[in-house]
Order: structure tokens, then C-alpha cells, then sequence
């Protein structure tokens, strides 16, 4: 097998390094099942996409059921009753799942399964972090159902005029084009094109939507009182109890809004270190979003605890116009609010007997909190360039510390490398279980898919937040 110095000296004189695969029992090449699994492994086919459409399909299923069924009239209300009722409940599951504390909760159980499993169920628990897509089929399907609920009032009102008021068509109207709005400047073109398009449609469509909402629900609930007092009908209805649990998940994080001291450290033009200590530090490594003007744009970076300190550590580098301008002329005070909510990564990969981390650039930002903490067994592959002179030599010297067999490799000296075949190497020179991948979109999710085409469990991040 090639040595680390043979593929670096077979890249430095332009050679392309061949590295075999490793040989494992779980190793699928060359079979037909192989081939299945291969093709599961898709990025398009990924479980984030499986678990959008799942609910989507159980959506149709209940549609196809009651259309079948026909206890859906228009003449009665049962219609409009049952679309309101599903719209609501979708909507609210789209909320939840983002909750800060739920996501702590799902990515803590993932994280208290056993290495004695099976490896693939430990690999599919540890694609936990992929729960993203509920949020993005349930806001789908809440949205569809918005619509039926519009069209469907507004034939009610053609057929049966008494039945429908004009504030509820308006309503009804303004949900179904902030819904849509959102879920279009949510879409990912729009959101690799023009992030600040989809964070402010998100933030001040969805409160927008939160209230019409409000105004939709107490309406219908004292329309249909009867002979009940206001208060009895509202008080009564479970729409309204679900839109208090779902305000009050909207509300939390912003209640916990605070403006907090910072330490900026700036080891190059490109990176900054920033040292932030308001008695919160995280027990796991975690993602904290962290914003100069909080109704504008919220950036979320990787906390980095150290062992005997108090607070944490976020690693920017300048990859935009707003880390550029944070690099470029460090602030006191940054805004956070609610709380750090773990990474998955950290918690599913003590699921492993061993891992190997590969990172690209500030992509040490993530994975350095989880070599330092030293719960697994784990050998790092840093492709980044110059890393003293980018990142300084206290962080570089952190690393090597905490992994000293690492690879860093440095692509001003050794140009870039070719990361499938250092992941391969390290891979099975470690004896590794997994690999976790932190690098650019495209990257990562071309080394995942690579990876786990022959048969090794491979995760990294998947952008859908």
C-alpha cells in the first residue's frame, strides 16, 4: 500500500496517486448488491430528500383516503374543517422540528446508541442530522393544503354565499401567498443566489404568516360558537392550543436574545478567532448562530470548547461579504439567542470504534472541538493552505497536539490533493469504521457519495439550514 509521503511526492510531480480500496466485509463493490447500494447512495436519493417525500406521500394518502371515502363536503364544512386542520398541523410540524431543544434531544439519542449494532444501523442512525427534510415536507404540504383551504372557501362562497365572510377569503388569501413566498425563497436556487432573500422571507413571511394565522383561527372559532361565550369558543378550540405551542416554539429562541462581549483574534487577513464567555459553554461541540443586527442576517459557526476554560471559541473565515467585513473590522458585542444546539456529527460518532476526519480550510473549525474533547479514536486529514500563516500557530499547534499523527497538508507546497485518495489511505491505515467530511458543498457531498459508493460510512454537513 502507498505511504501519505508516496501520494505526496506522486502529487508534487504531477503524477496521479493510485490508492486501492479498502477490503472490509461491508465492502459492497463488484456485487450486485453493491450496485443497489451504490445507486441508494445518490445524493439525490440522500435520507434529507427520502424523508421530504415520505411526507409529502403520507400527506396524499390521507387526501386519496378521504376523497374516496367522500366525507369531505362542501355543504357541510367538512371540507373546509379538515383542510384547515391539516394546514395548521403541518405548518406546526415544519415549526417543531427546528426547535432548538427538540433537535438537542433527537441528536442526543442518536448519540446514545451502542457500537455493538450492526454497522448499518449505526449508519443509518447517524444520518440524524438529515431531519431537516421533515421540516421541508411538512412546510410543503402545509402550503398545498393552504391552498386547497383557499380554493375550496372560495368555491363554498360561489356555491353557498352565507357560508364563507369576506375576512375569511382575505385571509385565507394572505396565508396562501406568504406561504408560497416563503417556500419559493426557500427552494435552493434561490438560496445559494441570494441568502438574505431567503432568511428575511423566512423570518418576517413566517411571523406574518403566525399572525394571519392568529386572526384566520379566532375567527372561525367565534364564527362557529354558537350559543357559547367568545372566550368559551376560543378557549375550546384545539387549533388555538396548537397555535399557542407553535407561537411560543416561533417566540423562545428570540426571548433568549442576548448582546454578549466578544475577543477578537485575527492570526491572517483570512481567519479571525472569536473568544466569547457569557456563562454558556457547551458540553458538546455545537453550532451557535451569531448576528451584528439580529432582524437582519444570523451566521452560525462551530463552537470549540477547551478543557479548563470557561466560554467557547468560533473560527470565521472570510468567505463572504459579511465575514470580510467581521475580519476586516472586528466588533465588541455580537447578538446570539436561544441556545447552542449540538452537532450531530459529535454526537454520532462515538457510534464508531474509529474515525477519520477530513477537512478542508476552516473546516478545522467544527472538528477541532471534537479532536480536543478526544471521545473516539480519530485521525485527521487537513488539506488547507499555509495553515500557520492563515490560521496561526497556536491553533496549529492545538492540532497537533490533539492529533500528532495527523496529515496537514499544505496546498501552497503540495498543490491540491486529491482528498478520495487520502481519505481512502487514512481510512484503512487507521483501521477507521467512518469518515466525516467538513469542506465546501460540493466537496463534501461529492466525498460522501464517493465514500459510501464503496461501502464505508461517510457523513459531512448538507446545508439545509
Amino acid at each position: 500500500m502507498q505511504t501519505l509521503d508516496d501520494l505526496v511526492t506522486a502529487t508534487v510531480v504531477g503524477r496521479s496517486p493510485v490508492v486501492r480500496g479498502p477490503v472490509r466485509p461491508h465492502d459492497l463493490a463488484g456485487s450486485v448488491c453493491g450496485s443497489i447500494r451504490a445507486a441508494a447512495k445518490h445524493p439525490r436519493l440522500m435520507p434529507y430528500h427520502r424523508l421530504m417525500v415520505t411526507v409529502v406521500v403520507v400527506n396524499l394518502a390521507v387526501l386519496f383516503h378521504h376523497l374516496r371515502r367522500g366525507d369531505w363536503r362542501i355543504a357541510d364544512g367538512t371540507a373546509l374543517s379538515a383542510l384547515s386542520a391539516l394546514a395548521l398541523v403541518n405548518v406546526t410540524g415544519a415549526v417543531l422540528i427546528r426547535q432548538q431543544t427538540l433537535l438537542n434531544i433527537l441528536y442526543g439519542l442518536a448519540g446514545r446508541g451502542s457500537r455493538s449494532w450492526p454497522l448499518w444501523v449505526r449508519w443509518s442512525v447517524s444520518k440524524v442530522h438529515h431531519v431537516g427534510g421533515l421540516h421541508a415536507g411538512f412546510a410543503i404540504a402545509g402550503t398545498a393544503w393552504l391552498c386547497a383551504f383557499s380554493g375550496v372557501a372560495f368555491l363554498t362562497r360561489a356555491r353557498h354565499p352565507g357560508s364563507v365572510t369576506d375576512t375569511t377569503l382575505v385571509l385565507c388569501l394572505g396565508l396562501v401567498v406568504l406561504m408560497v413566498l416563503v417556500t419559493v425563497c426557500a427552494s435552493p436556487p434561490v438560496r445559494t443566489r441570494a441568502h438574505n432573500v431567503f432568511e428575511q422571507s423566512h423570518r418576517w413571511g413566517g411571523w406574518t404568516a403566525v399572525v394571519l394565522f392568529w386572526a384566520l383561527t379566532v375567527h372561525l372559532a367565534l364564527r362557529g360558537r354558537g350559543a357559547t361565550t367568545a372566550l368559551e369558543a376560543i378557549a375550546s378550540d384545539w387549533h388555538v392550543w396548537v397555535l399557542v405551542m407553535l407561537t411560543a416554539n416561533v417566540a423562545w429562541p428570540w426571548l433568549r436574545l442576548r448582546r454578549v462581549p466578544v475577543t477578537v483574534q485575527r492570526p491572517s487577513a483570512h481567519a479571525a478567532i472569536v473568544h466569547l464567555d457569557y456563562g454558556v459553554r457547551p458540553a458538546y461541540p455545537s453550532a451557535v448562530g451569531i448576528s451584528l443586527s439580529p432582524l437582519r442576517e444570523w451566521h452560525a459557526f462551530a463552537t470549540v470548547t477547551t478543557p479548563g476554560h470557561t466560554g467557547y471559541r468560533l473560527l470565521i473565515s472570510r468567505a463572504g461579504d459579511w465575514t470580510g467585513r467581521f475580519i476586516d473590522d472586528p466588533p465588541s458585542h455580537v447578538w446570539v439567542r436561544g441556545i447552542p444546539v449540538a452537532a450531530p456529527m459529535a454526537k454520532v460518532s462515538v457510534l464508531y470504534e474509529r474515525v477519520v476526519y477530513v477537512v478542508t480550510g476552516s473546516g478545522i473549525g467544527p472538528v477541532l472541538g471534537q479532536i480536543l474533547a478526544n471521545r473516539v479514536p480519530a485521525r485527521l486529514v487537513w488539506s488547507t493552505r499555509d495553515p500557520r500563516r492563515t490560521y496561526g500557530d497556536a491553533l496549529v499547534d492545538e492540532v497537533e497536539i490533539a492529533q500528532p499523527d495527523a496529515v496537514i497538508w499544505d496546498t501552497t507546497k503540495h498543490g491540491k490533493p486529491d482528498l478520495l485518495n487520502l481519505a481512502l489511505d487514512t481510512y484503512v491505515d487507521f483501521g477507521a469504521e467512518a469518515v466525516f467530511v467538513v469542506s465546501n458543498k460540493s466537496t463534501t457531498l461529492g466525498l460522501v457519495h464517493d465514500l459510501e459508493r464503496r461501502g464505508i460510512p461517510a457523513f459531512g454537513p448538507i446545508w439545509d439550514s
